[in-house]
């Protein structure tokens, strides 16, 4: 990456202390704990980090909470934390406690908080079953308890979760009993119960939770009272004690009915009827007795003269009851001595003696009744036998007979009109041996649109499914006749290529298979229609509900990602959003993103979608990454996945300062012949630079005091690195010139540069060249701005060199006494300038430690 780095030591030490802070800032963040009530409005301040941590602040991504840069205030965002949705139901006696990373602090520590979403009274309790139906005995016990297999839920927790139960609308009849933390709900008889009086308790079932403002909910419960046998029959108050008949009355006619009742119910309420067995031998022989009906009839003609009374005594008996009795005296008159006879006059339409009249019409005039012929009786009256629509008006010894209400042909088809002779007796009206049948067919009409047993269905069906499918069969039934009656099946305005409906049976059949991606539900209005005229038709829906099926795989917004992103960026940094839809529903449409085969330092966060990296990145080491991303959703059966190319571009950073490759090392030397022509190239900078781009794009310039920049005759090429002769060498410049080079890339907006020196002889000698002692630089220390373009600098042993070789000539000339001693003298210069070399060459590339702290810039 760069040079300058400190040593193996330094490094461990600054491991060392750098996991002892890492430490500290776990145990301090651990501790760090907020309390959030759920349900908050957006951009609500919940929070913040300025009192632990200095700024700048970023939260890791998270949808719900957002955090504020500066001032380390985080606040709710659009989606509302909702406490029962993040917590699993089966914690709720526990904290809802989250965990939230984030970056704090101009070091960029990775934090970790906690916050503890607080519940609200926002869910009211709710019952699985909001009808709750039971059945109680008559005869239960005052005190008795019944368990209702019931229990209202409240996913809220603490006092917002606990549920109170009380009974509204029992009329005292009833009361609660709660057992065993409220898990047990006990409905208990308060009062005697009769099923005569009261056989039906609709109540209401509350359940209240426990929180400063209470929410309710509430059950229907219908309690059913069940009979026992507890009551006997008994004879009706309007129940006939006497009845009158005339002497000559025939067999099977019907003299009066006895009625008793019992309140119980089914076979607890059955009755049945019989004649004492203390009634006499006549009564026996004239009279039966109907055992269901109550009824008494004749069992053969009278051809009675005389007038007789006889007594019946009759017992109406039930399942483990005393029986009940009463008594019917039975008056026989003497017969007539002329039989009386009913003519009729038809005024509506008749055919053979029978009338045919419209359903539905208002009161009508039938037919006019006359009695004729002598009798013995006085006050003769004609009167309508039974509970039927009609009626008889006297109209000046006639008699009308009329409807009294409209018929109805769906009620009753036919009616049979008993008219009989009656005679006004002190015993009340008796039957005389005269009667005429009236019969009245109703004629029907299309007064009944088709009924639906059930106005709307639901039902659900699996996406794709087998064409022809039957779905159900709907029904609807017209309580009219023939054509009137007849029903036929259509669905409205509804695309025939989907669905079909059989006209005749109402069979719903599916023709194609469905797709709940497309369309997740169906409505249908099926209507069903009669033949009559005018045709009555009536409707009902059909909602048909699509289930889904996992068959759909994850697909991602594109085969191939692209992203760039700069090196060094810190861990946990975004790379770029990786989006992936399934359009199935549910666990078959939540997927999960993984990146597989590879090792490459990139992960996926599911919560956003985002790839993110794992570790910093180094662009020279690796400048591009190729990975497969894997889709896979939550299909319960089989797991559908699909997979997507990503390809990730490093960006390059300038964070490689130029290495120099020549010359050498700063010791390296040239010799320069002093007949080299002017712009002879003498000797080459070459440097290269691992960045790319303008990073990587290399200048080289020499940098000098300004009174040493016009005196050099060489100058460097800023560009190629060539140190050329400007001008032609002179007397004066001979000796040793030191060019302290910068070497700079080009990256923004400050670039790294470093540093070299380029030792250049002049010197006609073929010996190899070597430096007397370190060159040393004396100028300024700016050295990031571009300095002037003639750099070429000289230093003070040029002078200090020539000096030596003036006195060296000096001493020739002395005497020869002197010549041994300087010969020992030129020996030890050269045995000290050696020793100078080898230590030059083990410091190679290495500057004065006055310039180190320039080799990089912030």
């Amino acid at each position: 990456m760069g040079h300058g780095t400190p040593d193996n030591m330094n490094w461990a030490r600054l491991l060392q202390k750098l996991l002892i802070v890492v430490h500290i800032r776990q145990i301090i963040c651990s501790s760090l704990l907020f309390s959030i009530p759920e349900e908050l409005e957006p951009d609500t301040l919940v929070g913040s980090l300025s009192k632990n941590f200095s700024p700048p602040y970023q939260l890791l991504p998270h949808k719900y909470l957002r955090m504020d840069i500066n001032t380390g205030n985080f606040y709710t965002t659009e989606l509302k934390m909702d406490r029962e949705a993040i917590c699993p139901a089966e914690k709720k006696a526990e904290e809802c406690v989250t965990l939230y990373n984030a970056i704090v602090g101009p070091s960029k520590d990775l934090i970790q908080f906690s916050v503890i979403i607080e519940d609200i009274n926002d869910n009211a309790p709710h019952f699985e079953n909001n009808k709750i139906h039971l059945g109680v005995p008559e005869d239960t016990t005052v005190g008795t308890s019944f368990l209702l297999d019931t229990q209202a839920l409240d996913s809220d927790t603490g006092p917002n979760g606990e549920v109170q139960y009380h009974l509204k609308g029992s009329d005292g009849a009833f009361g609660l009993k709660i057992e065993e933390d409220s898990s047990l709900i006990m409905l208990v008889v308060e009062r005697a119960l009769d099923r005569e009086t009261r056989d039906l308790f609709q109540m209401q079932l509350v359940a209240t939770d426990c929180g400063v403002d209470p929410l309710s909910v509430s059950a229907d419960l219908i309690v059913t009272v069940t009979d026992v046998n507890d009551n006997c029959p008994a004879f009706s108050s309007d129940s006939p004690h006497s009845v009158t008949i005339p002497g000559d009355s025939r067999k099977n006619t019907v003299v009066t009915q006895v009625r008793a009742t019992d309140p119980d119910l089914g076979p607890n309420g059955d009755i049945v009827y019989s004649l004492s067995p203390k009634v006499s031998e006549r009564v026996k022989t004239l009279f039966s007795l109907n055992s269901l009906t109550g009824s008494i009839s004749l069992t053969r003609d009278l051809e009675s003269d005389n007038s007789e009374e006889l007594v019946l005594k009759v017992l109406a008996s039930g399942h483990h009851c005393p029986p009940a009795d009463t008594q019917v005296t039975i008056s026989v008159l003497p017969k007539a001595n002329q039989m009386l006879t009913i003519k009729i006059g038809f005024i509506a339409e008749h055919q053979n003696q029978t009338m045919v009249l419209q359903e539905n019409q208002h009161p009508t005039a039938l037919a006019v009744l006359e009695l004729e012929g002598d009798s013995i009786f006085k006050d003769l009256f004609l009167a309508i036998e039974g509970e039927v629509p009609f009626t008889l008006s006297p109209q000046n010894g006639k008699y009308l007979l009329s409807t009294s209400k409209p018929l109805d042909y769906e009620m009753d088809r036919e009616h049979h009109i008993s008219v009989v002779a009656r005679v006004r007796s002190a015993e009340g009206s008796v039957i005389v041996p005269s009667r005429r049948v009236v019969t009245v067919l109703v004629a029907d009409i299309n007064d009944n649109a088709p009924y639906f047993v059930q106005p709307h269905y639901e039902l659900q069906v699996e996406e794709n499914n087998q064409p022809g499918m039957s779905l159900l069969q709907i029904s609807a039934s017209d309580s009219d006749s023939g054509e009137n009656g007849m029903v036929t099946y259509r669905l409205e305005n509804y695309n025939p290529t989907m669905f079909s409906i059989d006209s005749v049976t109402g069979q719903l059949s599916l023709l194609v298979p469905l797709d709940r991606e497309q369309q997740n539900v169906h409505r249908l209005t099926v209507f069903a229609r009669d033949s009559g005229s005018p045709p009555l038709e009536s409707m009902a829906t059909v909602s048909i509900y699509v289930r889904d099926q996992n068959d759909n795989p994850p697909v991602f917004l594109t085969p191939h990602f692209i992203f760039f992103i700069p090196e060094n960026v810190p861990t946990l940094s975004q790379v770029g959003k990786v989006e992936v839809k399934d359009p199935d529903k549910g666990e078959n449409g939540t997927t999960e993103l993984y990146v597989v085969n590879s090792s490459a330092p990139f992960v996926v966060d599911n919560t956003q979608g985002m790839l993110r990296t794992t570790r910093n990145l180094d662009r020279e080491t690796e400048d591009r990454y190729e990975l497969y991303l894997l889709a896979s959703d939550h299909g319960q059966t089989v797991a559908l996945t699909s997979t997507a190319r990503v390809t990730i571009f490093v960006e390059d950073i300038n964070d490689n300062q130029p290495k120099v490759i020549l010359p050498g090392s700063n010791s390296s030397c040239l010799t320069v012949s002093p007949g080299t022509l002017a712009g002879a190239t003498v000797g080459k900078i070459y440097a290269i630079d691992e960045d790319s781009g303008l990073n990587s794009e290399i200048t080289y310039s020499a940098t000098a005091p300004e009174l040493l920049q016009n005196r050099s005759p060489f100058q460097i090429d800023s560009r190629s690195g060539n140190i050329t002769l400007s001008q032609q060498l002179l007397h004066t410049d001979l000796g040793m010139h030191h060019l302290f080079i910068v070497v700079r890339d080009g990256g923004k907006p400050v670039p790294l540069y470093t540093t070299v020196w380029m030792n250049l002889l002049v010197n006609d000698s073929t010996e190899p060249c070597h430096l007397d002692r370190m060159p040393t630089w004396t100028g300024t220390l700016n050295l990031v701005q571009t300095p002037s373009k003639e750099p070429i600098c000289d230093v003070e042993t040029a002078r200090f060199s020539k000096l030596i070789l003036l006195i060296g000539l000096g001493m020739m000339l002395v005497s020869t006494c002197l010549f041994v001693a300087t010969v020992i003298c030129c020996l030890k210069q050269r045995s000290r300038s050696l020793k100078m070399n080898k230590r030059a060459y083990t410091e190679a590339n290495e500057i004065p430690l006055r310039l180190k702290d320039k080799y990089y810039s912030d």
